[in-house]
């Protein structure tokens, strides 16, 4: 459920978000929870009926209504490992959600930072309270997600979820790895590449705009995951790798990783009032 509050305000971002969050994080691979771990077993061939089960992930969820999220974003650079963590809820009929995002203290560990950052995540706009910089600390800070070069998909630090599954919709070469066993479930492991640009002329009106917007922000179209699918096509866990064209050192990537479980309960997410919205110039310092 999303209850309405009074939107409006446009704040000038000096769009530095990237500094405080996600762009500029580099990864190697996936999580180190092993959606793409070096030592699994090499996946089976790509065939349509996988492909056709992860391209159908997102309907699912939208059928499940919400669930609970946690996601972490990773970087590997120059020796050094950085993690920011978040967890919340999500409705996938509203395509709205809340999450709280930990920080990496300097030794690259989440949590031990400054004060978490919360996130409002809705149809078109990403909202961040705690955000530093010189916001005050009881303001919010919205932002276009198409307005993004990356339409969110990791500038906020975390991948929508609904974003995460809809971008599954270019799925291509799909594998179907085999069934193991996550967080109590059952679930099936496929493997393969998602295409930007096909996702965002299959996805739902909701998200479309955050993934055309997306399609200009990589190096390169193609985005490899790991999907994990339960017995009723939900998805559980993906984990995907992008590519920057800018901004990043040469082959800098990022790794986001989205779990979801819960699913049914209710959440609930409120719009912040327009008086609470941030006008201000946001400093480019990083925090």
């Amino acid at each position: 459920m999303v209850v309405q509050g009074r939107r409006g305000g446009a704040a000038a971002v000096a769009m530095a978000c990237g500094t405080g969050l996600a762009v500029g994080l580099l990864a190697t691979g996936c999580s180190s929870e092993g959606a793409a771990a070096d030592d699994q077993e090499p996946p089976g061939r790509p065939t349509a009926a996988a492909g056709e089960d992860v391209r159908a992930s997102a309907d699912a969820l939208v059928r499940a209504r919400s669930a609970a999220v946690r996601t972490a974003m990773e970087t590997v650079s120059g020796g050094t490992r950085v993690a920011i963590r978040g967890s919340g809820g999500y409705d996938f009929t509203t395509s709205s959600g809340q999450l709280r995002l930990l920080l990496p203290d300097p030794a690259g560990e989440p949590g031990g930072g400054r004060e978490p950052i919360t996130e409002i995540l809705a149809p078109g706009a990403l909202f961040m309270k705690n955000r530093g910089a010189g916001v005050p600390a009881d303001k919010w800070v919205r932002v276009e997600t198409a307005s993004l070069a990356d339409g969110n998909l990791v500038t906020g630090g975390a991948t929508d979820p609904l974003a995460a599954a809809e971008l599954l919709r270019g799925a291509r070469d799909v594998a179907y790895v085999g069934e193991e066993r996550w967080d109590g479930v059952v679930v099936r492991h496929y493997r393969g590449t998602t295409d930007i640009g096909a996702a965002a002329r299959a996805a739902s009106p909701r998200t479309r705009p955050a993934l055309v917007a997306a399609e200009k922000g990589f190096t390169t179209d193609a985005v490899p995951f790991d999907a994990y699918l339960d017995e009723a096509g939900r998805l559980r866990k993906v984990c995907q790798r992008f590519h920057f064209a800018n901004g990043a050192p040469a082959g800098a990537s990022v790794t986001s990783t989205t779990e979801l479980s819960g699913f049914g309960a209710g959440v609930a997410v409120r719009l912040p009032d327009r008086r609470d919205i941030y006008a201000g110039k946001i400093a480019s310092a990083a925090p």
